[in-house]
């Protein structure tokens, strides 16, 4: 099928004559060449744009594009810090308060998903109210994913993908978080001073 440029132009031909028609025979290759790929690209569907475009990847939740982070340098205690952050977590599900202690610096700035500011003291009163109040209703399991350290001497920064899974009687809800804590290591030891939690929205809640 010719397209509608080289039609126009056929017709241009037809209105100058034998000379313009000849003319239009020398102009036909470039025309071959250079138009019919220009118009098959206009006419390229949106949809087939949209498709082939880098930014268009999928992800978890309502995450829709892949990371765009340099791989981080080798840290040196990235094991330790990995190990001591799974350590915390699998604590965590169990509101162990040692564990909570031992994890949280006395300094600890922690930044709520939902926007609020709270300190360690705010962290072991909620973990000492939840172990009061016993088992039952709610449990709650922490996983990690996705884990990142960057190392600055005895400053570190772990971000990581957390997963809270909830399970009250038959029914489990899974949420995610983008996590980041700043880690200080004194007197031989880790612990964190920051801590910034974000919710990642569910799909469904992505297209309120």
């Amino acid at each position: 099928m010719i397209s509608t440029p080289v039609l126009a132009s056929f017709r241009l031909a037809a209105i100058m004559g034998r000379s313009g028609y000849i003319r239009m025979k020398l102009l036909l290759p470039f025309l071959l060449t250079y138009i019919l790929p220009v118009t098959a690209f206009a006419q390229r569907s949106p949809a087939a744009a949209a498709s082939s475009s880098p930014s268009a990847t999928s992800g978890k939740g309502a995450e829709q594009h892949a990371s765009s982070l340099p791989p981080p340098a080798p840290a040196p205690e990235a094991e330790e810090l990995i190990k001591l952050l799974k350590e915390f977590l699998t604590g965590a599900s169990r509101n162990d308060v040692a564990m909570h202690d031992r994890f949280w610096a006395d300094d600890l700035i922690y930044t709520r998903s939902a926007g609020v500011r709270i300190g360690k003291a705010d962290v072991m009163r909620n973990v000492r109210e939840e172990e009061a109040a016993g088992e039952g209703g709610e449990a709650t399991t922490y996983t990690a994913e996705e884990i990142r350290v960057q190392q600055y001497g005895t400053t570190a920064l772990v971000a990581f993908r957390l997963i809270g899974a909830s399970r009250e009687g038959e029914k489990t809800e899974v949420a995610n978080y983008l996590n980041t804590g700043t880690f200080l290591k004194r007197d031989g030891k880790w612990q964190a001073v920051a801590w910034q939690a974000t919710k990642v929205p569910t799909e469904a809640e992505a297209k309120k």
